[in-house]
């Protein structure tokens, strides 16, 4: 039968359900997460913690639908906004279906992993092992990887997967799947998140401005859009049609990185603003203009009152 023959369009068997994807930064979860989807909703960078809020993305099957919440990693916290990150992880573990916890093929288990799992057992909530990055691993060391992670608590399942391939990618949707309760349709059927074309704009942007920045600075990046509008091509000096312009600020904490992110000549925030805008058109469709200018916000990871004005 198929799905427009039922009388709602879900068959009665039909699971809907959320899914925390958790794991230390830098584990491959924002990767596994779009890899699940089938397509590019949450940003990725190998810098660790790049995620900075709780991405809602949509796996849709015929057989149901499960809403991953992507979290940021879990680390010890040097700044206010590390601890507000590590308040959205421990919030999300209480309010899902299931817990898919991420440990690396590549890296021995330690104790950031022992503690993220401890906080997930008290959750009380079904949970699955993804074994990530098995590209990375010999198959004697993911073997015996497999083996120590089995030893760490009691697992519906542990599934090795390789996002960026997509090795046991759909066994592991499947695992999810199955622990999802019975429901209809959380959310419509064609969508991939729930994120706000503004909070999409800004991660975007931020995904742009990570690439080759030194190791201490992307902590210190933030972003902000100030206005996006309708308009006609030909207003920015384009071709003629409709474009959506955006206007953004690429926040930092101090002077030094400001001429960091403008690059010489302006050449480095040329390039974020290339490669933010095509990947723009790419997840929302349609032309867009992209405005940025770089301002400092000193010390604002500290600063409560300028984590509030940036979104924290």
């Amino acid at each position: 039968m198929k799905m427009n023959e039922y009388p709602h369009a879900w068959p009665e068997d039909f699971k809907a359900g959320f899914a925390c994807i958790v794991g230390r930064p830098n584990t491959g979860k924002s990767t596994l997460t779009n890899a699940l989807v089938g397509q590019k909703v949450a940003i990725t960078s190998n810098r660790p913690e790049t995620t900075r809020r709780t991405i809602r993305a949509i796996v849709n099957r015929e057989e149901g639908q499960i809403i991953l919440v992507d979290t940021p990693g879990l680390h010890r916290p040097r700044t206010l906004l590390g601890e507000r990150l590590n308040d959205m992880v421990r919030d999300s573990l209480s309010d899902v279906d299931a817990i898919v916890m991420c440990i690396p093929a590549d890296e021995a288990v330690g104790p950031g992993d022992r503690f993220l799992l401890g906080l997930a057992v008290a959750a009380h909530r079904p949970m699955i092992c993804a074994v990530t990055k098995v590209d990375k691993a010999e198959p004697a060391a993911l073997a015996a990887q497999l083996q120590a992670v089995s030893e760490l608590a009691s697992f519906e399942t542990i599934v090795p997967v390789c996002a960026t391939t997509g090795e046991n990618v759909e066994v592991l949707r499947s695992h999810i799947l199955a622990q999802m309760p019975l429901s209809p349709p959380l959310y419509p059927r064609d969508a991939v998140t729930d994120e706000s074309e503004e909070t999409l704009i800004c991660e975007l942007i931020r995904e742009a401005a990570l690439e080759d920045l030194r190791e201490e600075l992307p902590h210190s990046i933030a972003i902000t859009v100030d206005e996006i509008r309708e308009t006609d091509g030909r207003e920015f000096g384009g071709e003629r049609g409709s474009v959506t312009a955006v206007f953004a600020n690429i926040h930092v904490e101090r002077d030094s990185q400001k001429g960091i992110i403008i690059g010489r000549g302006g050449s480095r925030l040329k390039k974020i603003k290339r490669e933010a805008r095509h990947s723009i058109e790419n997840l929302l469709g349609g032309r867009f203009y992209l405005s940025l200018h770089v301002r400092i916000a000193k010390d604002w990871q500290r600063d409560p009152k300028q984590l509030g004005r940036l979104g924290f």
